[in-house]
């Protein structure tokens, strides 16, 4: 099995990807960008993709949801994994010889109060955590460290000098499974949508109402713009769902209320918070 992340090898989406499929054998193709994961799977350049899609810090990431609703793929699953930030550089460095940090502009948000309190540090943001792990280590860059997962210091021979910098202790980032529509789950305790409503009043309190009247427990809304140049929105729903739920029933229901209703997915819920 191939799955597909975004990223370098030793970056949060493997370790989410060891997490989940944790006791299976499989190979992780590292991509550049989000678009890129989702393209490999599509190309049967691997099976399946690891896509993050909120951070309890930093929110939701808007592009993410356009992709997977453009994508047509589904929905699989989803893993919680707190995130734990680690600065680490090539052996024998010390904080105090270290005047550049590299690493994704979102760690770096993370990480914030601890950088603060350093002095004559340049931060430079870069595509990937565990990239710029990488970059220090093939260039033998002195005086240079990234923020990145414990896995990359591994990956890469880097020693971690500080650990667990980030500034929130419950950091953590969901991440969704994803795959081909014909690997879409039929039953689950979770299920994803996406719709648009009209402009009229109350005509997105209207869907929540009937959700209410159906017992059902919203757990996520998300607004993302449609990009179609009439301040029009697709709205992001995750709806837990009981056993006594009936899917098509909601479905129906919906359909009353919504235009361009889509189930992005129907999976379990991640219960647990997995540590990076």
């Amino acid at each position: 099995m191939k799955i597909a992340v975004q990223g370098e090898k030793g970056c949060f989406h493997e370790v989410a990807a060891e997490i989940y499929f944790r006791g299976e054998t499989f190979d992780i193709v590292p991509c550049a960008t989000f678009d890129l994961t989702l393209s490999a799977v599509k190309d049967k350049e691997a099976d399946l993709a690891i896509m993050a899609i909120e951070n309890a810090r930093s929110g939701s990431l808007l592009y993410n949801y356009t992709l997977i609703r453009e994508s047509g793929m589904k929905i699989l699953g989803e893993i919680n994994l707190r995130i734990r930030q680690n600065l680490m550089a090539l052996p024998g460095q010390t904080i105090m010889s270290i005047r550049e940090i590299r690493s994704h502009p979102i760690a770096l948000s993370q990480c914030m109060t601890y950088l603060n309190h350093l002095r004559g540090v340049t931060l430079i943001e870069s595509d990937d955590t565990a990239g710029s792990a990488k970059y220090i280590s093939e260039n033998n860059l002195q005086n240079v460290a990234a923020i990145a997962p414990a896995k990359a210091a591994e990956i890469y021979g880097l020693e971690i000098i500080a650990s667990g910098i980030e500034t929130y202790k419950k950091n953590y980032t969901r991440f969704l499974v994803l795959g081909n529509k014909k690997d879409a789950n039929k039953d689950g305790n979770k299920v994803s949508i996406c719709f648009s409503t009209g402009h009229q009043p109350g005509s997105l309190a209207a869907v929540l109402v009937k959700l209410a009247e159906l017992d059902i427990n919203l757990s996520k809304i998300q607004s993302v713009p449609r990009l179609n140049g009439e301040w029009e929105y697709m709205f992001y729903l995750d709806l837990e769902l009981n056993p006594d739920h009936d899917l098509s029933l909601i479905k129906n229901v919906l359909d009353n209320y919504t235009t361009n209703l889509e189930v992005l997915g129907i999976y379990n819920k991640g219960e647990k918070l997995y540590e990076s």
